[in-house]
């Protein structure tokens, strides 16, 4: 695919944290955030429930831009076959991050890609392994006071303080912070989006 043959890129999220990861690829894009879209959280097993999440917002954005190539995404946390998303409200945030604290969890991205030009419909979903420190009630409100938990799965951000409650990452980094940015490269490269110089 040639430079002008390649497609106005759009990222179908509301996440401040995948636009700067995206940016950081050095990727050209527009960020439209999907509108009537209910994220499932139920029925599915984890890794699917992502992956559904993921093409329902990519496919609402496509619908209306039928040229570009629109990325969808979805993070969910899961810990003893329950998926955490996003707390209620503080109490909420507190009791998530308080069954977390001392275990491993996983970290799950759906991602879509959609390009109705190409016929393109790729999903796949990517897992990194967390490890929390064991941590107090008093340090989890304290973690609270320097990040908004409200707008996390799993009410905590693996980027932010995140050496105050994470003890280990087992995977993508990146991942944890809601988009797999190797993978997604990889899968660019393939497609002939980027290339390995870009």
């Amino acid at each position: 695919m040639s430079p002008l043959d390649k497609p106005e890129i759009i990222l179908a999220s509301a996440s401040p944290r995948r636009e700067l990861l995206l940016r950081e690829m050095g990727l050209a894009f527009r960020v439209i955030q999907p509108t009537g879209v209910e994220e499932e959280t139920t029925g599915f097993r984890p890794d699917v429930l992502v992956m559904r999440n993921a093409q329902h917002k990519a496919r609402a954005v496509a619908g209306q831009h039928r040229e570009a190539l629109v990325i969808g995404a979805d993070t969910e946390v899961v810990f003893a076959d329950v998926v955490f998303g996003k707390p209620a409200d503080l109490p909420a945030a507190e009791t998530m991050l308080a069954k977390l604290a001392g275990h491993r969890h996983e970290v799950l991205t759906g991602v879509c890609l959609i390009h109705q030009p190409m016929e393109l419909e790729l999903t796949f979903a990517e897992c990194t392994g967390v490890t929390m420190r064991a941590l107090t009630t008093a340090q989890i409100r304290d973690y609270f006071t320097k990040v908004n938990p409200l707008d996390k799965a799993g009410a905590y951000g693996a980027q932010e303080f995140g050496e105050l409650i994470i003890e280990r990452v087992e995977g993508s980094f990146s991942n944890v912070m809601g988009l797999p940015v190797e993978r997604l490269r990889a899968t660019f490269e393939k497609l002939g989006i980027v290339t390995a110089c870009d």
